[in-house]
């Protein structure tokens, strides 16, 4: 390895907390942050009613979460695009090549991913300590909230993994964001960008981060997996 290496000067930047890398590994991570919590605050409730509920319809609604799941996210963008462009219903927000468009871009690929894990999640929760639940007096709310308790590592790997997918999506995120530097580049479309430009440096350090990161969430999922099956049985 010598000095002129790309993977050396990748390592000098990540070791130097290059500017570049921070402003982009931050919008990134910060985008996918605020589209799994979005997805997390609409998709927790539904799966709640799905995996809880008793109500003619319910496979019929599972089916229909699990297809949403294989819709592609290229497609996603395009239909955000469509929406957030100029003459679409939502142009007059003007978040079209703004972070904005990412978050609402990736909020939707999360929302089936994230709905099926929590759904999952609720369903292996003992159907006995509910029943108890429900036999002692407990309204609706005091059941979800013990399920929730109750499925708490599940719903936990569930956000992990839907945040994983989000953040590491590129075509979506080049369609409704446009990769401007310093305003919607991420790590995914930064790496593409600066390798087709032959900087392999900051693609080798973003790189870098985002292999980190993928390690660090599947850690965290192994970790919590003896646990869920713990609370399962």
């Amino acid at each position: 390895m010598t000095d002129g290496s790309p993977l050396w000067g990748a390592l000098g930047m990540l070791g130097s907390l290059d500017a570049r890398v921070l402003e982009v590994v931050g919008l990134s991570l910060g985008a996918s942050a605020l589209a799994t919590g979005a997805a997390t605050v609409v998709g927790l409730p539904a799966a709640l009613a799905i995996g809880l509920g008793r109500f003619r319809g319910r496979r019929l609604v599972r089916a229909a979460v699990r297809s949403f799941m294989m819709v592609p996210a290229v497609l996603i963008g395009l239909l955000i695009y469509l929406a957030l462009g100029r003459g679409g219903p939502l142009g007059g927000l003007e978040w079209l090549y703004t972070p904005w468009a990412i978050v609402v871009a990736q909020a939707l690929l999360a929302l089936p991913l994230a709905t099926a894990l929590f759904v999952a999640a609720i369903e292996s929760v003992d159907p006995l300590l509910l029943d108890a639940v429900r036999t002692s007096g407990a309204g609706p709310w005091w059941t979800a909230r013990g399920a929730v308790r109750q499925a708490a590592p599940g719903l936990f790997a569930g956000l992990l993994t839907a945040f994983a997918r989000v953040v590491g999506e590129t075509g979506m995120t080049l369609m409704v964001g446009g990769n401007i530097l310093g305003q919607t580049r991420t790590m995914t479309t930064a790496i593409a960008t600066e390798t087709m430009r032959g900087e392999f440096e900051l693609a080798i350090a973003l790189g870098i981060v985002l292999l980190g990161l993928s390690l660090a969430v599947n850690v965290v999922l192994l970790l919590l997996e003896p646990r869920a099956d713990a609370r399962a049985r």
